[in-house]
């Protein structure tokens, strides 16, 4: 059978695993990384059992040039082709930015925007040839900026506009190109987020069980893929951000302000 196939980066865990799940209960063939790869096994042995498709793993690091390029290599040594690629690889932050040590407000760019860049640049050919689905997951900070997360937020904004001048450019291509825009989303990223001094924040401070599914936003995706949506933002909350932040931006930092202010342990609590 000859499936599709797709690339998925930050596939370990959250959104990624979830999109892995998605695609191949549609019938694609994956080539999923992450630089956990004990945990990539596990998806991809469990995924071959459930929906009899190919998987390939990868241990990448998104922020190595080298490591992107192999990604893509060894999906084309094994697979022949690349359908989509789905940039979905990223870390968060929480911290004040005159507390964030600038090596890991570097780290959070590098992997989130250079890592989209680089994944990209060595699949584009590919993907041009194909007439395939480029894909970001970016966030509503993409569009509506969050205090104590510049770097995080600094880093969705490079995509988009990465993403839309890419558009552009391919437009008499036949390449699609969309950026997916979830609002918050329960997963391990608040856990693993960049805090002062560089370590994790271990416990999340929202109520996850409140906040969308991976398994909805992944289900998302896939949908928009295959209407060709340009963008995706997933929640009556997320328009409104964005429609606020473009027309009423001051009343936008008021509320983005005191709604982040209320968080527990938010670093905005100790200013004035």
């Amino acid at each position: 059978m000859n499936r599709k196939v797709v690339i998925i980066t930050g596939a370990s865990s959250g959104i990624g695993k979830a999109l892995a799940y998605e695609f191949a209960k549609n019938g694609y063939d994956l080539s999923i990384c992450s630089r956990r790869e004990e945990l990539l096994l596990i998806v991809a042995a469990d995924i071959k059992v459930k929906f009899n498709v190919n998987v390939l793993v990868n241990r990448t690091d998104v922020s190595m040039e080298d490591s992107c390029k192999e990604l893509i290599d060894n999906t084309i040594n094994f697979f022949g082709k690349i359908d989509i690629l789905i940039n979905n690889a990223g870390i968060s932050q929480r911290a004040l930015f005159d507390e964030l040590d600038l090596k890991d407000f570097k780290k959070i760019i590098d992997i989130n925007y250079w890592g989209t860049v680089m994944c990209t640049k060595f699949a584009l050919p590919y993907l041009l040839k194909s007439k395939g689905s480029l894909v970001a997951i970016s966030s509503i900070s993409g569009y509506s900026p969050l205090p104590g997360r510049t770097a995080y937020c600094s880093s969705k904004y490079a995509i988009r506009g990465f993403m839309e001048s890419l558009r552009i450019e391919n437009r008499n291509h036949g390449l699609h190109v969309m950026i997916a825009a979830p609002g918050f989303t329960s997963s391990e990223i608040r856990e693993k987020a960049i805090i002062a001094g560089g370590g994790e924040q271990g416990i999340s401070p929202r109520n996850e069980n409140k906040m969308m599914t991976a398994e909805f936003v992944a289900a998302k995706v896939v949908r928009g893929i295959r209407l060709k949506k340009r963008t995706i933002i997933m929640s009556a909350q997320g328009i409104a951000a964005v429609w606020f932040s473009r027309v009423l931006p001051e009343l936008m930092d008021w509320i983005i302000y005191h709604h982040i202010k209320k968080e527990d342990n938010e670093r905005l609590q100790i200013l004035k």
